[in-house]
């Protein structure tokens, strides 16, 4: 009798210990339900979703070890697993991205990227995952709006969803992620203006938005984010003024603009400032080029072509630490372009399509 009584406790214990080392039911079924709204023909990724544990060797599952719930989903349809090098090939992947997700109340990280074909929209409830960190999205066809509540996600760090078919306007709600650091909007179909909030983003290092539709004035409340370093607003349909500003940020290292409606004169700010890569071209920006070059200006890429710009080139351009690449071509510049020894590499396209500029590497001026 005593020996039943043993093994029936043992038995308890190894069924107890079972189920604390194994994630939830509620979970698990989670994951099914989202697995079954999506199609992957060519790698079979999903075949290791098998058993009741998903924590154990579920392909792209990640559980914490203390809780066992599910605190990352990483698929991504361009890797260097395994899985992929076996295929000769990158991943491709149809259908939608369940609301079932969102019953993943411990979900740190969502990477669902690079799989072309998933379509539907963004769920909205994926507001409600507190403890969201990463929402990784890009490389897709994923379309409608991004979730107009997506500010209640107080940890985000990072929001990609570029490289989609989204639509609709920049929410006002995403100013209250007060933890991002990376948003990545780029390629899609936003429209609307930014809104004036952005600036309380005050951890935000890079804001890329190119690639869409936005229009309206560039907000000067971009110049409180302190810690930005890289803006991308390129190929929109911005208009008036550059904000003298944003020569003023105390790390932004690229500026890309080009490609918008922008007009009025070139803030002087940019041209003496910490901006390494600044390009404007493509716009309507009129009046001439600041003569505030120094040694504090270092410029990678230098790209003002194709705007209004008349004048000369200032001869203080001489001055500046160092230009790699310079374009001025497409205005309507005149006189001699300044003698500077970073100037020797340059071609004579970077000068091209002005009314009167002279001097090497155009012309000889008479």
């Amino acid at each position: 009798m005593g020996t039943f009584v043993w093994v029936i406790g043992a038995a308890l214990l190894l069924s107890v210990g079972v189920t604390v080392n194994a994630c939830p039911p509620s979970d698990r079924a989670a994951l099914l339900a989202f697995k079954a709204g999506l199609h992957e023909p060519y790698l079979g990724i999903f075949k290791s979703w098998t058993g009741n544990d998903c924590c154990n060797k579920w392909y792209g599952v990640t559980c914490d070890p203390t809780t066992k719930r599910v605190a990352d989903i990483n698929l991504r349809g361009e890797s260097e697993d395994l899985v992929f090098q076996k295929a000769h090939r990158t991943g491709y992947m149809t259908g939608t991205i369940s609301p079932a997700i969102c019953k993943l109340a411990r979900l740190s990280s969502v990477i669902i990227a690079d799989w072309k074909g998933i379509s539907g929209t963004i769920p909205p409830c994926i507001s409600s995952l507190s403890f969201l960190r990463i929402l990784d999205l890009i490389g897709n066809q994923i379309s409608g709006e991004i979730p107009s509540d997506i500010g209640k996600l107080r940890h985000l760090t990072v929001l990609n969803v570029a490289d989609n078919k989204l639509t609709g306007r920049i929410p006002r709600s995403l100013a209250d992620l007060s933890s991002l650091k990376h948003l990545d909007l780029r390629n899609n179909l936003i429209s609307g203006t930014i809104p004036r909030n952005i600036g309380k983003l005050r951890m935000l290092s890079r804001a890329l938005l190119s690639g869409n539709r936005i229009y309206g004035p560039i907000p000067e409340t971009i110049s409180y984010i302190y810690r930005l370093s890289d803006l991308d607003l390129s190929l929109n349909r911005f208009s008036g003024q550059i904000p003298d500003s944003l020569g003023k940020m105390a790390v932004l290292g690229t500026l890309n603009l080009d490609g918008n409606m922008l007009s009025g004169k070139l803030p002087a700010t940019l041209l003496n400032s910490r901006i390494s890569i600044l390009n404007l071209s493509r716009n309507a920006i009129e009046g001439s080029i600041p003569d505030v070059f120094g040694p504090r200006s270092y410029f990678m890429i230098l790209d003002l072509s194709y705007n209004k710009l008349k004048g000369s080139i200032p001869k203080s351009i001489s001055s500046a630490s160092f230009i790699g690449h310079l374009d001025v071509s497409h205005n309507h510049l005149c006189g001699q372009i300044p003698a500077a020894t970073w100037f020797e590499h340059l071609e004579a396209s970077s000068f091209s399509y002005n009314d009167c500029l002279c001097g090497k590497p155009l012309k000889a001026c008479l």
